[in-house]
């Protein structure tokens, strides 16, 4: 179903509208939350949840939905990035299974630890534009800067994404 009726029927009040809604595009916002922040995060996911929740009746175009629900998203990441600089940070126990050592998965994790090497604004622009598909001018909405703005981040985001691979070692 459309994205815009079902926003509609969600300011409607219909509770199924809703859930479809959240079936739909949780697993997007899961993977944008993840990526922003360099592991899931159950809790930030549940704030953008309850954030679109809270939000949606004052929506006033049900067309803009999905820039709305990033930027919802971002402002989460961008709270809990700031809570983060003011904790010193835990013992990091995450190790991939022995068993899981295939090329796609070293290739991914790779590319996983060199997007969280870059400057948030950077990864910002590559995983919304690449990842999550979504035209230039709804990044330029999402992170509230112009359309050109975000064409030179994407061009800086992608060098420096590059030179990062290499520097891990990554051989095209």
């Amino acid at each position: 179903m459309n994205d815009e009726l079902l926003v509609i029927r969600c300011q409607l009040g219909e509770r199924d509208a809703f859930a479809e809604l959240v079936r739909g595009w949780h697993p997007r916002v899961e993977r944008y939350v993840g990526r922003m922040l360099g592991r899931p995060d159950d809790d930030v996911v549940q704030e953008i949840w309850l954030a679109v929740v809270k939000g949606l009746p004052r929506l006033q175009r049900a067309d803009r939905f999905t820039p709305w629900l990033f930027t919802v998203a971002r402002r989460a990441v961008t709270n809990r990035l700031r809570e983060a600089y003011t904790r010193p940070d835990p013992l990091d126990d995450d190790v991939l299974p022995a068993d899981d050592d295939t090329e796609a998965v070293v290739n991914r994790e790779l590319l996983a630890g060199a997007l969280t090497a870059l400057p948030a604004r950077d990864r910002e622009v590559l995983l919304l534009f690449y990842l999550e598909d979504l035209p230039l001018e709804a990044c330029a909405q999402i992170c509230a800067v112009p359309v050109g703005t975000v064409k030179s981040r994407l061009n800086r985001a992608r060098r420096l994404l590059r030179q990062e691979l290499v520097r891990k070692g990554y051989e095209a």
